[in-house]
């Protein structure tokens, strides 16, 4: 309850540019329609898996009859499709099955997309498999899991086994289970078992059995009936998550331009002030101002909130990491300065000729401070960014669900951000 409340305030909240609506708008509406669901509490469970294992059977046994085409044919589900499940689960109004087109089937790419986005917009995935795990089944298992989903496996078909054969198929499965993946449920259902007879003229047939999902119906109900609101929550966070980090990414692009002439303007005052001023403990003072107002202005432009204390706190941190910007930049600028004043001084004694090696030094000094500022510049941009995209109310509300419920950090330990460019390639394009 309390997080659908801060979900609906953060989205009230969140005001958008024209243009910034048109960036995001795909995930404002995956958004928007999991909030939805989260108010009316009407949760989604989706079967996932290879063509022809059997997902529509099993959809069918839960429902109680046949909504789902199936067929001998492989691959005869091509569209998404959903039925009401009308099994009556405490804290939930509605329970839909999804079907989704298989994920291995041949000059069906689209088909996988489909399935996987459907997947990742449903509130728990049913990973149906019928024998060993495959490596098309794993590489769609890590992505689940990469994605935070809740998963049950499914087993499907366990009466073509016996008993002993299908207890080491079991644990072959769980062998081959990545070590992240150890701790899912595995159930063993046969959705449309049937049994072999002979006939008088020694023809074999078959015929259909009852369906065997009773573990399977029980532990969907068990686990919804627990965490059937948690689930929807989660969704809905993990949507506005990406919903946030989106809408701030495109923020930090389009700050970029502007952080670059920010730290060119103080680059430019720092070596004037510099290359002016003959004192080494003006200078000092001096560049550590103009360095606390850059980082203070970043901060601004990059939407984060700092106080000066705070700004030199995070520049002495930077200098500590950073040779150039501690020891090596305070040694250079005090020699250079110390030579200035050498030079000014022994002035009067050489008729002012010593006042001709005064000027390239104060270039050297000024040059100095230009890299350097631009340096600093770029790794406080670096760690206001880094801040940016660690912000925001889901991010944190996902955080504190994780260290406070056990079940919840199991399903999330694995979850990331989905983003096509690694985190230090993705951050390069970001500074200025």
């Amino acid at each position: 309850m309390r997080c659908r409340l801060l979900l609906e305030q953060w989205r009230q909240q969140l005001v958008l540019s024209g243009r910034e609506h048109a960036v995001v708008e795909g995930l404002l509406g995956a958004f928007d329609r999991q909030l939805l669901r989260l108010q009316s509490q009407h949760l989604k469970v989706a079967v996932f898996g290879r063509v022809g294992v059997g997902k529509s059977s099993l959809l069918n046994a839960l429902l109680g009859h046949d909504a789902f085409a199936t067929d001998v044919a492989h691959g005869c589900t091509r569209h998404q499709q959903a039925q009401p499940w009308h099994q009556a689960i405490a804290g939930l109004q509605r329970v839909e099955l999804v079907d989704t087109p298989g994920i291995d089937e041949i000059a069906a790419a689209g088909r996988a997309r489909l399935a996987g986005r459907v997947a990742l917009g449903a509130d728990l995935v049913l990973l149906v498999i019928d024998g060993d795990l495959t490596s098309v089944e794993l590489e769609a298992l890590e992505a689940l899991l990469a994605s935070g989903k809740p998963l049950l496996l499914v087993l499907n078909r366990c009466d073509c086994w016996p008993a002993g054969e299908q207890a080491a198929l079991v644990a072959s499965i769980r062998r081959r289970l990545p070590p992240k993946a150890r701790h899912l449920q595995l159930v063993a259902v046969a959705a449309a078992p049937r049994r072999a007879s002979v006939l008088a003229d020694g023809r074999v047939r078959s015929s259909v059995e009852a369906p065997r999902i009773g573990p399977l119906r029980e532990a969907l109900v068990a686990l919804l009936e627990e965490h059937g609101e948690l689930l929807l929550a989660l969704n809905a966070l993990r949507s506005a998550d990406r919903l946030h980090h989106q809408l701030q990414r495109w923020r930090l692009s389009h700050s970029r331009q502007a952080a670059q002439s920010l730290i060119g303007r103080f680059a430019a005052l720092k070596a004037t002030g510099v290359a002016a001023n003959p004192l080494v403990l003006l200078d000092l003072a001096g560049g550590l101002a103009c360095d606390t107002a850059l980082v203070l202005q970043l901060c601004q432009l990059y939407g984060q909130k700092m106080h000066s204390t705070s700004a030199r706190a995070l520049l002495t941190r930077l200098s500590g990491h950073n040779a150039l910007l501690g020891g090596a930049q305070l040694g250079i600028q005090v020699v250079l300065s110390l030579v200035r004043q050498l030079l000014l001084v022994a002035a009067p004694l050489t008729g002012g000729l010593s006042l001709a090696p005064a000027a390239p030094v104060a270039i050297a000094q000024a040059a100095l401070a230009v890299h350097t500022t631009r340096r600093t510049g770029r790794l406080a941009a670096a760690e206001l960014i880094k801040g940016a995209e660690r912000g925001g109310k889901p991010g944190a509300l996902m955080r504190r669900l994780s260290h406070s419920d056990p079940q919840v950090r199991q399903w999330l330990n694995t979850w990331q951000h989905q983003s096509p460019a690694s985190p230090r390639s993705s951050l390069q394009a970001l500074l200025p």
